[in-house]
């Protein structure tokens, strides 16, 4: 993909990039007052949902194409920028007519191949930014293939936004970060820009600035941030957004951390530790291999005696036993928790595989025409 990068359509903007804005639009007072109050904070660009994708119809869809007539006359009084979701070719002909600066694909549109096709098509020759949130489900091909599509349009000013993946589990998010997936995206694209909204991941404001300074620590390109001069009284999504003075604030304590230093001890003393994790990881593999040697064993024998490869009673002990050595080394239980499910989810999988082969084997095995006892 042809990236440009995000300094030649940020030009002037902060860096990292902060988008702030109501979650909608809802009257034109309040979408001036919360955008001259957001512009306070020293934010110069706007976030406004114009069209709102809800779940249930019956539900407050966002007040269309009005707002962008609102949009337009608060950005020559203030001078200011707008950035709009749009999910059809209808919704992006409307923005361009009526002065977007920024446009994104919101999760429940990328999930869709005919849906982003459809704007990457009516955004051909035009020169605007497009940002794309991840899919609803940890798809990074999905993500990716999106913004490949507008990448094919002509679209260079690409950048994608990060909020959270929906799961079954219930955890502290509204959607979990599930940080590996944009980090991937990233060292597959490094040209590419990221924002991270901590909103929709966090789905509660007293969240919104913690998660904040994890996109800024893992070297994230931006932030967009729901922000509303009322929030307990916003039509949609009150409980995540922030009021301006809050924003303020969390911009003020947001440390940014450096790509990279010059500084000659720390350049040292990082490579001596990453050597040091070079050496460890080595070992890790190893003894990862020689686990699964082991298990090819215990699956070997459960075949011959006739035992079910998954075993409950093993399980709950793995478990148990894991988590009481983690606590013991000061390491996180839940981290242990899921590395050790990933472990014993292929432990079974290789049980299964030589159990299959090993009948297999028995049932084809024969010579001269006497089957060969398994």
């Amino acid at each position: 993909m042809n990236i440009e990068s995000i300094d030649s359509w940020n030009a002037g903007s902060s860096h990292p990039l902060i988008i702030a804005g109501p979650c909608s639009a809802e009257t034109e007072e309040q979408l001036y007052e919360t955008a001259k109050a957001v512009k306070a904070q020293g934010v110069s660009v706007i976030r406004a949902g114009v069209w709102k994708p809800r779940t249930r119809p019956n539900t407050f869809e966002g007040v269309g194409q009005e707002a962008l007539q609102w949009i337009s006359d608060i950005k020559k009084e203030l001078n200011v920028q707008f950035a709009v979701e749009v999910a059809n070719a209808m919704h992006v002909e409307e923005a361009l007519h009526f002065g977007i600066d920024i446009l994104w694909i919101g999760a429940r549109s990328t999930v869709s191949p005919f849906i982003v096709q459809e704007i990457a098509d009516a955004l051909k020759g035009v020169d605007i930014p497009v940002l794309v949130k991840n899919p609803i489900n940890p798809d990074l091909a999905l993500w990716i293939g999106a913004l490949e599509r507008l990448s094919q349009a002509g679209v260079n000013k690409l950048g994608a936004i990060h909020r959270g993946f929906s799961t079954h589990q219930k955890t502290r998010y509204r959607n979990v970060p599930m940080w590996q997936i944009p980090i991937e995206l990233k060292r597959q694209y490094p040209d590419l820009p990221i924002i991270c909204d901590p909103s929709h991941i966090a789905g509660k404001r007293e969240m919104v600035a913690e998660i904040s300074q994890v996109a800024m620590d893992v070297n994230f390109d931006g932030l967009i941030i729901e922000t509303h001069r009322d929030p307990e009284q916003a039509w949609s999504d009150a409980r995540q957004q922030v009021t301006p003075d809050s924003l303020g604030e969390l911009m003020s304590k947001l440390q940014i951390r450096k790509s990279s230093s010059e500084d000659i001890e720390f350049i040292t003393h990082l490579e001596e530790l990453r050597t040091q994790i070079d050496h460890a990881d080595r070992e890790m593999v190893e003894v990862l291999a020689q686990r699964m040697q082991l298990v090819e064993q215990i699956g070997a024998w459960k075949k011959k005696n006739n035992v079910a490869a998954f075993q409950l009673d093993r399980w709950n002990e793995v478990f148990r036993s894991r988590k009481e050595w983690a606590e013991s080394l000061q390491l996180r239980e839940k981290f242990i928790t899921e590395l050790f499910n990933l472990l014993h989810v292929e432990s079974i999988k290789k049980q299964t595989e030589v159990m299959d082969k090993l009948e297999s084997e028995g049932e084809n095995k024969t010579e001269f025409g006497l089957r060969v006892e398994k």
